[in-house]
């Protein structure tokens, strides 16, 4: 079992920057993929991206491309995101996610396909 804790969420102005990260700990060196998920008020969880673990490639959402990045740190078991030029449609609780088994990369943007959730963080970005 991985546990996850999301930290860095916060209220920013549209333009701006965040970065949120999300510590694993307990059986970290099973994790194959993690990732960042958003749900805004209303409305269904919505992939934002994730890497994996053994080789750090990644994938997006068309919708944060180019301005997010997701960066890992194998010795903190720590993967953070960089969210910049943030919008005001970037406004929702982040959730951090994990997988420990294989899975195809056309699926690595299913939320039921991860494991381990983190309790979220929120992020506001004001017009």
């Amino acid at each position: 079992q991985v546990q996850l804790v999301e930290s860095g969420g916060g209220l920013v102005q549209a333009g701006g920057s965040l970065r949120l990260s999300c510590a694993a700990s307990g059986r970290t060196s099973s994790s194959y993929i993690m990732g960042w998920f958003r749900q805004a008020p209303g409305k269904e969880r919505e992939f934002v991206g994730v890497i994996r673990w053994s080789d750090g490639n990644r994938l997006y959402a068309d919708s944060v491309t180019g301005r997010f990045t997701i960066y890992r740190d194998n010795s903190k078991n720590k993967v953070d995101l960089q969210m910049n030029s943030l919008k005001p449609e970037d406004t929702a609780v982040y959730y951090c996610a994990a997988r420990d088994r294989f899975l195809f990369q056309s699926q690595w943007s299913r939320a039921p396909n991860y494991d381990n959730w983190g309790q979220g963080t929120q992020v506001t970005v004001s017009s």
